[in-house]
């Protein structure tokens, strides 16, 4: 009788342990990025967030528009790779029930060209992509506004388009494509805007290599994003507070050189 007293304690001891003990309470959860700068930041919160329990499986997307529609659904329970204006549009746009839980990064856009090596160079008449979705688009636009290389109508706000251009005394003609082309366009047109995270993947170096580069400031900052029910999860504390760290911040510097900057 003695003997199964004692096995009966020993199992409910470790019953005990095993509650407690933190491969029980670990969480996964799965988390969007582009990839790029996106991806190896996250891969870096990774050792981080699975110290406090909670193991980040990253499932990296192509483009700018499968991320979200991924997460509303609950394919994924978090993603990280937009800023607020492209948020929000997207929102409105299509219900989605996601919302910003922290901040993470900027990029800030840049002009590049294969055949001028300054925008000075680039001639009247010349063709220059840019984003064809609304926000990069307009973001685009934004850019070439504030080096005075066309004017905009004054109360477009975050989202201008083409229709919008009020002066454009160079007649640059703007070819919009997919922003995940838009390195490949580059051999296609003379000038041609292309996203940091885009940039850095076809090899080229977003700090030295664009022709024109969009000052580090404004509502561009990334964002993490949760669906709406989520916001309040612990795991989402943990997710934010391991990317806001000492650790990442650092890494951001070494590892992208200005071409990222941290924005927390």
């Amino acid at each position: 009788m003695e003997t199964k007293m004692l096995l009966r304690s020993i199992f409910a001891l470790a019953g005990v342990v095993a509650i407690w003990s933190p491969a029980a309470a670990a969480e996964t959860i799965k988390i969007g990025v582009t990839p790029g700068p996106h991806a190896q930041i996250l891969e870096a919160v990774k050792p981080i967030a699975a110290k406090s329990g909670l193991e980040l499986q990253l499932i990296e997307f192509s483009d700018y528009v499968v991320p979200n529609a991924a997460l509303d659904a609950g394919d994924i329970q978090a993603n990280s790779f937009q800023n607020q204006p492209y948020l929000d549009n997207q929102k409105a746009d299509r219900g989605y029930k996601i919302e910003q839980v922290g901040l993470t990064v900027n990029f800030p856009i840049g002009v590049y060209s294969r055949k001028h090596k300054s925008w000075a160079d680039v001639p009247d008449g010349a063709k220059v992509s840019i984003p064809n979705d609304p926000t990069n688009g307009g973001r685009a636009l934004l850019l070439l506004r504030d080096k005075s290389a066309i004017k905009l109508k004054s109360d477009v706000g975050f989202k201008p388009t083409v229709i919008d251009i009020t002066d454009n005394p160079r007649k640059l003609k703007f070819v919009e494509v997919d922003a995940a082309q838009a390195p490949r366009a580059l051999d296609d047109v003379d000038a041609a805007v292309i996203n940091t995270n885009y940039a850095t993947q076809a090899g080229l170096d977003p700090v030295k290599d664009p022709i024109l580069r969009e000052d580090p400031k404004g509502p561009y900052v990334n964002l993490i994003e949760v669906r709406s029910a989520d916001k309040d999860k612990p795991w989402v504390k943990i997710l934010v507070d391991s990317y806001h760290t000492p650790e990442i911040k650092e890494f951001v510097q070494t590892k992208f050189k200005g071409a990222v900057l941290p924005s927390w």
